[in-house]
């Protein structure tokens, strides 16, 4: 399965009612999961099924791959009431909808479940990355217009 099969996929899921598909080949798992609500996908997970190691991706920069073995959660708990809101996918960090525009989550912001903290620009599809928690924003851990990988903290939140 190369890019131009994952694309058509994408393209499929976006234009049926499909949220999660599964496709397993010789030494490939591809999972693809998206909200029910919108375009935004939560992971694209693809292992090497013969030695069960993250599958570097043919086109991707050096050290960016579609890491962890299975559905990771968007959040991970660090200590009490401190968690981390974690990157879905591999991509462009954007903390706002345009150059111009207040970014989405600072510092001191208080966030809801439902509230829009960044956009991860993947294969030139811009996706909403929603908090899924509630709490206040603590540590602001990428930059605007960084490349994140899958699974990297993106921001360090304190539950409320």
């Amino acid at each position: 399965m190369d890019i131009k099969d994952l694309k058509q996929i994408i393209d499929l899921m976006k234009r049926s009612e499909l949220t999660e598909l599964e496709i397993e080949e010789a030494n490939l798992k591809l999972r693809l999961r998206r909200e029910a609500t919108g375009g935004v996908f939560s992971y694209i997970e693809r292992t090497d099924r013969s030695t069960g190691a993250p599958f570097e991706f043919p086109h991707a920069p050096a050290g960016q791959s579609a890491q962890g073995a299975a559905a990771a959660p968007a959040v991970i708990e660090d200590n009490k009431n401190v968690v981390f809101i974690k990157s879905p996918m591999v991509g462009t960090f954007y903390r706002a909808s345009s150059p111009e525009s207040t970014p989405f989550a600072s510092m001191g912001t208080v966030i809801r479940p439902e509230s829009v903290v960044c956009i991860i620009e993947a294969m030139k599809v811009l996706n909403e990355i929603h908090a899924e928690i509630s709490g206040t924003v603590i540590e602001m851990l990428v930059e605007n217009g960084q490349s994140v990988e899958f699974g990297q903290p993106l921001f360090k939140i304190k539950q409320s």
